[in-house]
């Protein structure tokens, strides 16, 4: 069938927003829309990753492999294999960093024994792992069943269950900073040392954990279901899209009067909002791009999403080296951010136009890699 021009630019879209969003010239001065929320709450920063989980599960039926027909075995082997390959990814991010300015730091110590064993490609790799195999054996109306009932379990779970930390108080339907089943999970499986929360009490956790894995299936199910739409129906789910997108977004506001809207914890509330606001974009851009011509504007988009990990991993390579690296007193990154940017510009737009400037220095070799038609897909 015709290629999805919209898939590919939503594609483009979510992971230029995420390099942008990760890498300003300064934390201390940026725009709060390109924050994520302190904990509870919603920002349009808060809608990038629940994007590109979603736009994954939409790719999901267009994949080669499903196309050609391969037998369960064959696809389930490559299922496994990208999965592993996208974790391992994400575990090399976590190893690939040092610190030359703390004369304690031991990398060994610090990073290798201390590894954060979740992230955003980890996460990635265990709901595309998930997704995919329930893509394969379910229809529509199973992916949605599916779908309705991660989230009600994992609302259940942090509601009613019952945990207790190391002082033997207990509590139950929290969903706080450190103090929810899922953190209570998280510090007991993973560990203190190998969370991006380390320090929160009671309960060190992490951001992508692993019970929150359970929504976060729930929005690539949502990706899936548009993506057979999408396959099925060319030019005919517009309106189906837009309607459960909206039927998403007043379910998740509906929810957000019991439960907080909370990326961190993946809330149910959080689901909703953010599917449906994916579903309503989708939908926009099928309409613009695909049913009525619009592209000329959206080339740089697709040539993101092109080679969106290779995208993300150059992107958070760069950063650790423009770290790393020493430049007098401090960073590369300081002294260029400093001598370049702040001098001439106020703080907060000193630190946006940095991390533009970071955003095009990172699509230069993705826009050469797109001339030369090399794709790198995991």
């Amino acid at each position: 069938m015709k290629r999805l021009i919209s898939l590919d630019v939503l594609r483009g879209l979510t992971i230029v927003l995420m390099v942008l969003v990760n890498n300003p010239g300064s934390w201390q001065t940026v725009y709060w829309p390109l924050l994520h929320a302190q904990w509870h709450g919603l920002t349009p920063t808060d809608l990038v990753f629940p994007f590109f989980i979603f736009v994954m599960g939409v790719a999901i039926p267009f994949s080669s492999y499903r196309q050609q027909g391969g037998s369960a075995g064959v696809m389930l082997a490559r299922i496994l294999k990208r999965s592993v390959l996208l974790f391992l990814c994400g575990l090399f991010l976590a190893l690939f960093y040092y610190n030359p300015y703390n004369p304690d730091f031991d990398w060994v110590r610090d990073r290798l024994e201390n590894i954060r064993g979740m992230g955003v490609l980890q996460r990635l790799a265990l709901v595309y792992f998930f997704t995919a195999i329930l893509a394969m054996c379910l229809r529509i109306r199973g992916l949605l069943f599916t779908a309705v009932l991660l989230v009600a379990a994992y609302w259940a779970a942090m509601t009613f269950i019952p945990y207790a930390d190391a002082a033997g108080n207990v509590y139950q339907g929290l969903w706080a900073y450190g103090n929810s089943l899922a953190a209570w999970i998280d510090a007991g499986v993973l560990g203190k040392h190998h969370v991006y929360y380390s320090m929160a009490t009671p309960f060190p956790f992490d951001p992508e954990g692993l019970l929150s894995t359970m929504p976060a299936i729930s929005t690539c199910l949502c990706g899936v279901i548009c993506g057979l739409w999408l396959q099925r129906e060319p030019g005919m789910p517009l309106l189906k899209m837009a309607g459960a997108g909206i039927i998403l977004i007043l379910a998740g506001g509906v929810m957000a009067l019991w439960v907080p809207v909370n990326k961190a914890l993946w809330s149910p509330g959080f689901t909703a909002l953010t599917a449906g606001c994916a579903m309503g974009c989708l939908a926009l851009l099928h309409w613009m791009t695909d049913l009525r011509g619009y592209q000329r504007w959206a080339q740089p988009f697709i040539i993101a999403g092109a080679n969106s990990i290779v995208f993300f991993m150059l992107s958070g390579i760069a950063a650790r080296l423009l770290f790393m690296i020493p430049s007098g007193s401090g960073s590369l990154k300081a002294a260029i951010y400093q001598s370049v940017f702040l001098p001439y510009l106020s703080p907060f737009n000193a630190s946006f136009l940095f991390a533009v400037s970071f955003l095009c220095v990172m699509f230069l070799p993705v826009w050469w890699m797109y001339r030369k038609q090399w794709f790198i897909r995991l």
